[in-house]
């Protein structure tokens, strides 16, 4: 498989407190790779460092081979358009007194100057509505503003603006832990269903591990910014070798691999 993302010997300090220790972890073109963890893991400052948004305090991160520390600010740009991030609750994200076709397109004109200005009006909206119909809502919804959708959809329209530069990662920061659970189910189909059409790389931040279940190809398992797993979901979550993943598989009801070891065979 080919490796989108390096990381090596990968560290953080703040002040003299380290938030991640020496992580080494690779991330494979199309696969949706889990990082999990409890709150305080580690786990946002890891994403904040592969998407560039923090500087690291040792180690190195390489995204289509390119160290992301060191590359000139022009390259450092250009790379940064084919990773984007949808976030947790999509409303925090969201500028309140702009309408859905400025929020979707905002990643388009600040990277295609063709698409600026008036002139380019049309083309841009034709482009958002293509990309809110991609994701599962209606062209026309581009006129009204964030507080006019639902929790779903506005993480919907999330999903839109972060694949409009059809990016090859994607940062997906506990995406659907604000919305309720048959929302959660509809929002992990549509990730799927887009993975497959536009060959995305996810790289899926969460801390619940049904979801994660559900949707990851490989975990990564943090504990106090150490990896202490990593391997696929089928393994991680069936015969789990670390003693705190299998703590954090314990406290979720039909998760525990040694219960169901114990079920009678139907």
């Amino acid at each position: 498989m080919t490796e989108l993302v390096q990381i090596t010997g990968l560290g953080k300090d703040f002040g003299a407190d380290t938030v991640l220790s020496d992580v080494d972890l690779t991330v494979h073109s199309g696969e949706t790779l889990a990082i999990v963890g409890e709150s305080g893991s580690g786990k946002t400052t890891l994403t904040r460092l592969l998407l560039a948004l923090l500087e690291p305090s040792r180690g190195t991160v390489h995204f289509a081979g390119k160290d992301l520390a060191t590359v000139a600010p022009a390259e450092l740009r250009s790379l940064r358009r084919r990773m984007q991030v949808v976030l947790q609750d999509p409303y925090s994200s969201m500028n309140p007194r702009m309408r859905v076709t400025d929020i979707v397109a905002e990643p388009l004109v600040t990277h295609e100057p063709g698409l600026r200005g008036r002139r380019a009006r049309g083309q841009v909206r034709e482009r958002v509505g293509e990309l809110l119909e991609s994701v599962g809502l209606e062209a026309a919804m581009q006129d009204r503003y964030p507080h006019e959708f639902s929790g779903g959809q506005r993480q919907r329209i999330s999903i839109a603006r972060a694949i409009a530069l059809e990016p090859e990662l994607v940062v997906l920061d506990e995406p659907t832990s604000a919305l309720d659970v048959s929302v959660q189910a509809r929002i992990l189909d549509l990730l799927a269903r887009l993975q497959s059409e536009h060959a995305l790389t996810y790289v899926f931040v969460s801390h619940n591990l049904a979801v994660v279940r559900r949707i990851a190809d490989r975990v990564a398992v943090l504990r106090a910014g150490e990896l202490v797993e990593l391997g696929s979901a089928a393994q991680v979550f069936g015969a789990p070798e670390h003693p705190y993943t299998a703590e954090l598989l314990a406290a979720v009801p039909g998760l525990d691999p040694r219960r169901r070891s114990r079920r009678a065979p139907c």
